[in-house]
C-alpha cells in the first residue's frame, strides 16, 4: 500500500532526528515542572510516528483516489442547508471513524492530546492527497482546540494542577471532536476584507445582558457549519471622532455564535441562514458560504473591545495551516511532474533528463525543502509560544515559575511573529509556480482533465488570497522588521557589523555564505530605515522650528510616511523569507551535516536573488510614488 509519510525521506528526517522533540513533548504533556526522562519522551513521540503512519497510509488510500471525482460534483443549496456529495461524505465518515478530530484534544476531554505540530504535518499529507478535502477537515479539530483556547484565556477552563477539569464550550468541543459539528472564521465581509477596521457586523446586547450578532459575512470557508467564530463591532465612538480608536480594531469583539438550534425531534432552527454557495474556480470541496446573522444569538469571548486580538490567535494557526497545505499541494505538483517527465521521451531521451526540465525540477525539489524547513521552525515556535503563554497565567505553580516561563514564551512569540507571515508568503506562492510549471512540464497533456495536473493549478490559486494575501503578510513582515530598526537602532547596527565580520571570517563556507544574505537584508532594512527617515526630513520643510521634534517622534502618517517601504515590502519579505529559510537549514547542517547539501542547493539560486532585489529596492520606484501622490493631490482638489 501507498504511504505519503514513509514515502517522504524529507519528512522522516524531522520524525527521526530533525526536531528537538523534547519541549514540545513536556509542553504537550504539561510537565513544566521538571524533565520527562528521554524514554518517555522517545515513546511519545513513537505514539506520533504511528498516527503520522496511519494519516500517510490514509490519505494514499483514500483521500488521493477520491479527489477528482469529488472535485466534478457539485455541492447544492437546497431548503437552506449545504447538501455534499455522497463520495465526501463518506469519505469523512471515514475520517471520524479514525477519530483524527480527536487529535489535539486534551485527554481530561476525551482527545489523543497530540501536539498541533503532528497536525500540521497531517495537514501536509492530507494537502498532498487533495487540499479541498483538506480545508474542510481542518475546521473540525482545529475549532475544538481553538474554542478550548480561547475558553483559556478567558479563564472560563478550571484547572487542577495542571489538568483540565471543566471548560466553558465543553459540549462543543466534544461535538465538533466526534464528527458530528464543525466550525468557521467569519471574518471578511462585502465592503471589508484585509481592512477590518471597516467591518459593519453588529454585536448587541440586551437589558438581560444576552448577545446577538447582526450582519453578513462572505467567502466562509465551511460555512455550512454548525459553529461560528465571528467578529463584530460593540462600541461606537461619537459620530465626530473618526480617530476614536473604538472607530477601528478597538471597536471590535469576538463572539461564538452557534448556526441552529435542535429541538426533541432533531429538527434544526437556524439562527444563521446560507445565503449561498459560492462556484469557485478551485476547492470543489471545500463548501464557501455567504452567511448572514440576523439577530443570531451569540456567546462573547473575552471582552469587549477584544475582537482583534482574539482574530490573530485563530488567523496565525490558520495562515500556519495554510503554509502546510501550500507545502502538500507543493509536493503533489513536483511528483507529478517528475513522474511524468522521467516517463516522457522527446529527442532521444527522457525530459527530465532535458537540462530546462532537469533545472525546474531540482528548483521544485529545493523549494520544498526549504519550505517543510521553515514550516517546521514556524509551527514549532507558536505552538511553545501558545503553551506557555498559557501555563504561565494557569497552570504555575508560583509567581518565580510564571515569570519563568512567560519569559520563554516571549523568545518563542517572537521567533513566530516574525517567520509566520514569511511562511504563508513563500509557501503559498510556490504552490502556485509549482502547479504552474507541473502543468508546464506536462505539456499539452497538462491542459487536459484526465492528467490532474489542471486541477492542481486551479486549486493553487487561492492560495496567496486567503486568511490574509500575500501583500498583507509582506506589509506585516515589512512592519515588523522597519519597527525592529528604529526602536533599538544601536542593536541594528551591531547585527550589520557581526554579518559583516560573519560573512568574511567564519570557518564553514556556508556560514559564510548565509552570513552574505543576511547582510543584504539588513543592507535593505537600513536603506528603506534612511529613505523613510530623508522624506520624514523633507516634509519639514516649511513648518516652524518648534514642530520638527513631534513631527519626527509622533507625527508619522503610515499611508504617507511609509510609502517607499510599502512599495517594496514584497521584495524585502522575499529577502527576508530566505534569510529564514538559510538559518534554519544552516542550523539543521550543523546538528546534521547531511543537511548541507540542501542549504548549498537553496543557496546557489537564493544569492542572486537576494542581490537582485536589493537593487530593485534601491533603484526603482521613485517615479511611480511621484506619480501616486500627484494623483492623491489631485483627486484632492477635486473634492474641494
Amino acid at each position: 500500500m501507498a504511504n505519503f509519510f514513509s514515502d517522504n525521506d524529507d519528512l522522516l528526517y524531522y520524525f527521526d532526528k530533525g526536531l528537538d522533540w523534547g519541549p514540545l513533548v513536556r509542553a504537550t504533556e504539561r510537565e513544566i515542572g521538571g524533565d520527562a526522562g528521554p524514554a518517555s519522551v522517545e515513546d511519545t513521540v513513537q505514539s506520533y510516528r504511528d498516527m503520522a503512519e496511519m494519516v500517510g497510509r490514509f490519505t494514499a488510500d483514500d483521500v488521493a483516489p477520491n479527489g477528482v471525482a469529488i472535485d466534478r460534483e457539485d455541492i447544492r443549496l437546497e431548503n437552506g442547508e449545504a447538501v455534499l456529495p455522497p463520495r465526501m461524505n463518506a469519505l469523512f465518515d471515514r475520517i471520524k471513524a479514525l477519530d483524527l478530530h480527536w487529535m489535539c484534544v486534551p485527554r481530561e476531554l476525551g482527545g489523543m492530546n497530540s501536539p498541533l505540530l503532528l497536525y500540521f504535518i497531517n495537514t501536509e499529507m492530507f494537502a498532498r492527497a487533495d487540499v479541498s478535502i483538506t480545508a474542510h477537515h481542518s475546521f473540525h479539530g482545529g475549532i475544538a482546540l481553538a474554542l478550548l483556547i480561547f475558553s483559556i484565556r478567558e479563564g472560563s477552563t478550571k484547572f487542577e494542577g495542571s489538568k483540565i477539569s471543566d471548560t466553558r464550550f465543553r459540549e462543543a468541543i466534544e461535538e465538533v471532536a466526534r464528527g458530528d459539528a464543525w466550525g468557521t472564521m467569519c471574518i471578511t465581509e462585502p465592503d471589508a476584507g484585509s481592512d477590518m477596521a471597516q467591518l459593519r457586523s453588529v454585536g448587541e446586547q440586551d437589558a438581560d445582558g444576552n448577545w446577538f450578532v447582526t450582519g453578513q459575512k462572505i467567502f466562509i470557508t465551511s460555512g455550512h457549519g454548525k459553529y461560528h467564530f465571528v467578529i463584530a463591532r460593540t462600541e461606537k465612538p461619537p459620530a465626530d471622532q473618526h480617530d476614536n480608536p473604538l472607530a477601528g480594531l478597538g471597536g471590535l469583539s469576538f463572539f461564538l455564535v452557534p448556526a441552529w438550534t435542535q429541538d426533541e425531534h432533531g429538527r434544526r432552527h437556524r439562527t444563521v441562514t446560507v445565503d449561498r454557495i459560492e462556484h469557485k474556480l478551485g476547492h470543489h470541496a471545500s463548501c464557501t458560504c455567504t452567511l448572514t446573522f440576523d439577530r443570531s444569538p451569540a456567546f462573547l469571548l473575552g471582552n469587549r473591545g477584544e475582537g482583534f486580538k482574539y482574530m490573530l490567535t485563530l488567523m496565525n494557526n490558520a495562515r500556519l495551516g495554510v503554509g502546510f497545505e501550500s507545502l502538500g499541494l507543493c509536493e503533489a505538483a513536483y511528483r507529478m511532474a517528475k513522474a511524468y517527465a522521467a516517463d516522457r521521451p522527446s529527442m532521444g531521451k527522457t525530459i527530465d533528463r532535458h537540462e530546462m526540465i532537469a533545472d525546474m525540477l531540482d528548483e521544485m525539489r529545493t523549494d520544498i525543502q526549504a519550505i517543510r524547513a521553515l514550516g517546521m521552525y514556524s509551527a514549532v515556535q507558536e505552538e511553545l509560544a501558545t503553551k506557555y503563554e498559557l501555563f504561565a497565567t494557569h497552570v504555575a505553580k508560583d509567581e518565580v515559575q510564571a515569570k519563568q516561563i512567560e519569559r520563554r514564551a516571549r523568545v518563542h512569540k517572537a521567533n513566530a511573529r516574525r517567520v509566520t507571515p514569511l511562511l504563508k508568503y513563500f509557501a503559498s506562492e510556490k504552490a502556485v509556480e509549482m502547479s504552474r510549471r507541473n502543468m508546464q512540464i506536462h505539456g499539452g497533456n497538462g491542459y487536459m482533465k484526465e492528467y490532474g495536473a489542471e486541477k492542481l493549478l486551479r486549486d493553487a490559486l487561492v492560495m496567496p488570497v486567503y486568511e490574509g494575501t500575500s501583500q498583507i503578510q509582506s506589509l506585516m513582515a515589512m512592519k515588523d522588521a522597519l519597527g525592529a530598526v528604529m526602536k533599538a537602532p544601536q542593536e541594528f547596527v551591531k547585527k550589520l557589523a557581526q554579518a559583516r565580520w560573519r560573512s568574511l571570517s567564519a570557518r564553514d563556507p556556508l556560514e559564510r555564505r548565509v552570513a552574505k544574505i543576511q547582510h543584504i537584508s539588513l543592507d535593505a532594512l537600513q536603506f528603506l530605515v534612511r529613505k523613510t527617515a530623508t522624506d520624514k526630513v523633507r516634509s519639514l520643510s516649511g513648518k516652524p522650528l518648534s514642530q520638527w521634534r513631534h513631527a519626527v517622534t509622533a507625527d508619522w502618517n503610515p499611508k504617507r510616511d511609509f510609502a517607499y517601504a510599502m512599495l517594496h515590502a514584497e521584495r524585502l519579505t522575499r529577502i527576508l523569507t530566505d534569510v529564514a529559510v538559510c538559518e534554519v537549514l544552516l542550523e539543521q547542517s550543523r546538528r546534521h551535516p547531511e543537511r548541507g547539501e540542501i542549504l548549498e542547493r537553496y543557496l546557489v539560486r537564493a544569492e542572486p536573488r537576494c542581490r537582485h532585489l536589493l537593487d530593485e529596492i534601491q533603484t526603482t520606484g521613485a517615479e511611480l510614488l511621484a506619480r501616486l501622490q500627484q494623483d492623491e493631490r489631485s483627486h484632492a482638489a477635486a473634492a474641494e
